[in-house]
């Protein structure tokens, strides 16, 4: 005679919810839930991995186009000889428009003068330095003292072609007279507030613009440049 075990009711329940959860029988195991595709998220991915390969690309090219050229430390006066402490050596992406001194140039570049004001920081140029001494020969370099007055606001630079207009207040000199000269270096002077201009003149003419920059009768005429 067969025994029949009956099921208890909580095990057939449990057994029936699983079937209806999973869509199989119960006792069968059921097939893995389909995954869904979010169109957006592949884009997105897609859009990064195109910008990283990008940038990538862009820093690969930046380093290839960079060169090691020489800067300066400070500012470099016209005129003035150009000293191996002066220039600092840095690495950078260059436009090859400009014709930079390489930093393996440096020896060729000490001992040159500025042939013009030289701004620190600067990246130093071939056409920046000079073998020709100031005052070149049969120059001199006077330094003439002038108010805010005496020369145009913010238009005297070095290389400038300038006169040197020289009006005395006194004696026979007392007409005004004209000398013509070359700007090799402007500052301020601290004590009296003036604009000093370095101007290259003829031999001839320095003691005559020496001598009206100390009684404070020369002024500065810009002429035009071309």
């Amino acid at each position: 005679m067969t025994t029949t075990t009956p099921v208890p009711e909580n095990t057939r329940a449990r057994s029936q919810a699983s079937a209806d959860a999973s869509g199989a029988p119960a006792g069968q195991i059921a097939p893995p839930p389909k995954m869904r595709r979010r169109p957006a998220l592949i884009a997105l991915s897609v859009v990064l991995v195109c910008v990283g390969a990008l940038a990538s690309a862009f820093a690969f090219q930046s380093m290839s186009d960079s060169q090691e050229v020489l800067t300066v430390r400070e500012t470099i006066h016209r005129g003035q000889v150009v000293d191996a402490d002066d220039l600092v050596a840095v690495q950078i992406g260059m436009d090859p428009a400009l014709q930079a001194v390489p930093a393996s140039s440096a020896d060729a570049v000490v001992g040159k003068r500025a042939a013009l004001d030289i701004a620190a920081g600067s990246v130093l140029t071939a056409e920046q330095v000079t073998d020709e001494t100031v005052p070149s020969a049969g120059n001199s370099v006077v330094g003439v003292s002038v108010t805010a007055a005496m020369l145009p606001a913010g238009q005297v630079r070095s290389g400038d072609e300038v006169r040197v207009v020289t009006t005395s207040t006194s004696g026979d000199d007392a007409a005004p007279g004209a000398v013509q000269g070359v700007v090799v270096g402007v500052s301020t002077d601290t004590v009296s507030g003036n604009t000093l201009v370095n101007v290259q003149v003829a031999a001839g003419d320095a003691p005559r613009v020496a001598a009206a920059s100390a009684e404070g009768s020369a002024a500065i005429v810009v002429d035009s440049q071309e």
